[in-house]
């Protein structure tokens, strides 16, 4: 796997080259700002590009703002987001756009557990999404003034909670103690009722949980279930 690293800490990048090398994948470029990194993605795409959130010069926005890029421009290339904090508003400008398949957003203390790291960036190397938990229950905080929740069940809710936590459909139903067929009619009308369009069943799995955010304006009220999965981030294939 060819790895691009974005990341203005002269530290954190030669570690995370160094880390990632023993892990058996190629870091093609280790880079300490955005523009840079565009060029060089330009000039060889990799297969991920693990990118912090603040890089110069403002050490505001450039790191998100160069996903954003990516992913609109080389779609084939996944893009790993860290971040020291949860910044929500890029997290949903991230996961909600058009190009969203192959992407991940990570907080950095995350990222200690060497094996989770390499699962994270070979699921958003092949296309899927990874979301920590973090992200998951601050966006879900963030987003209760204006609650598409509203219009589901209880037991749609309850289902939905635990897509939230990263479980399959088997260990919702497992959870849940009903059947996987149930499950998966109730996921259906979950998608249905958030007028999601058909596509991949796992991308619409995040959405479910991220669509009502485009609307959010920040308001908080009592946030849902705190997610299990805290320990570990949030997957789909």
């Amino acid at each position: 796997m060819r790895i691009m690293i974005a990341e203005d800490s002269v530290l954190l990048r030669e570690g995370l080259t160094r880390l990632l090398e023993d892990l058996g994948m190629t870091v093609t470029a280790a880079l300490g700002d955005a523009e840079t990194l565009l060029r060089a993605v330009a000039a060889e795409p990799p297969d991920v590009c693990v990118v912090d959130v603040r890089l110069p010069p403002t050490f505001t926005d450039e790191g998100v703002r160069a996903a954003l890029v990516l992913r609109r421009q080389w779609p084939g290339v996944g893009v790993l987001v860290l971040s020291q904090y949860v910044e929500e508003r890029y997290a949903v400008d991230l996961i909600t756009g058009q190009a969203s398949r192959g992407v991940g957003y990570l907080l950095k203390d995350r990222v200690s557990d060497v094996a989770d790291l390499h699962e994270a960036l070979a699921r958003v190397a092949a296309g899927g999404t990874v979301l920590d938990p973090e992200v998951v229950a601050q966006l879900l905080v963030r987003s209760r003034r204006r609650d598409p929740l509203d219009r589901l069940t209880r037991r749609e809710t309850e289902v939905l909670r635990l897509m939230a936590e990263g479980r399959s459909n088997a260990a919702v139903a497992a959870a849940l103690v009903v059947t996987e067929r149930a499950v998966e009619k109730h996921v259906t009308s979950i998608f249905a009722k958030f007028d999601l369009p058909v596509a991949e069943d796992d991308h619409r799995r995040v959405l479910a949980v991220l669509r009502f955010l485009d609307a959010a304006d920040g308001g908080a009220g009592r946030p849902p279930a705190a997610p299990h999965s805290a320990r570990r981030w949030h997957r789909h294939a």
